[in-house]
C-alpha cells in the first residue's frame, strides 16, 4: 500500500472520533503531512479526503491557495515595478497575508462556517518562501468552527514542522496524521 493510501486511512480512522466541543482554535488544527514528492498524488487523490469526511458526517470545503500569491500579486498598482525588482516584495508581503485573511473570511462568510465542517487548505507550498504556514494558521484557526485541515507538504518531528522540509521549521500543536503512525 502506497503512502498516500496510508495517509488516507489514517485520516479517515482519525476524522470519524466524535469532535469536542471545548478546544482551543489551535487544537482544531489538522496537519496530513506527506512527503512532498507526493503532493501531485495528494492533489489527484483530494476528493478521497472530502469522502471520508462526509461518510464520517462532517460537511467539506477547500480553500486553495495555489494561485493566490499570483492573484493578488497581479492586482497591486505597480505590480510590473515587483516583477523587474523582486526584491521590493519583501515590504509588501504584510498585504499578502491581509489578503488571504480577508479572502478566507469571505470564503467562510459563503456558508462554509458550521461547527461540523472540515475546512481544508490546499496548495500550502505556494507560500514556501513568502509566508509562513504557523502565521496564516494562527490567523485562519480561530475562523473556523469546526476543524481546519493543512494539507502539509514536509516533515514533521514531534511538534516541529517544516514546509517542504526547508530548514526553517516551527513549533505548532496541531493533530498530526502521517502515512507512517497513527493518531
Amino acid at each position: 500500500m502506497n503512502r498516500v493510501t496510508r495517509l488516507l486511512e489514517s485520516y479517515a480512522r482519525f476524522i470519524e472520533v466524535p469532535w469536542r466541543d471545548d478546544v482551543a482554535p489551535a487544537q482544531r488544527v489538522i496537519f496530513c503531512v506527506y512527503d512532498q514528492t507526493d503532493e501531485l498524488r495528494v492533489r489527484a487523490r483530494v476528493d478521497e479526503f472530502e469522502i471520508a469526511t462526509r461518510e464520517a458526517g462532517h460537511d467539506w470545503y477547500i480553500f486553495d491557495l495555489t494561485d493566490t500569491f499570483a492573484e493578488w500579486l497581479s492586482s497591486q498598482r505597480y505590480a510590473e515595478s515587483y516583477f523587474r525588482q523582486p526584491g521590493l516584495l519583501v515590504t509588501l508581503l504584510p498585504q499578502y497575508l491581509t489578503f488571504l485573511t480577508e479572502r478566507f473570511t469571505a470564503y467562510l462568510a459563503e456558508g462554509r462556517s458550521g461547527g461540523e465542517s472540515v475546512i481544508a487548505l490546499k496548495g500550502v507550498g505556494a507560500l514556501f518562501g513568502l509566508i509562513k504556514v504557523k502565521v496564516l494558521v494562527d490567523k485562519l484557526a480561530p475562523m473556523v468552527k469546526g476543524r481546519l485541515l493543512v494539507l502539509f507538504p514536509g516533515v514533521q518531528e514531534g511538534n516541529n514542522y517544516r514546509l517542504l522540509d526547508g530548514y526553517d521549521g516551527w513549533n505548532y500543536l496541531a493533530v498530526p496524521i502521517t502515512a507512517d503512525k497513527d493518531v
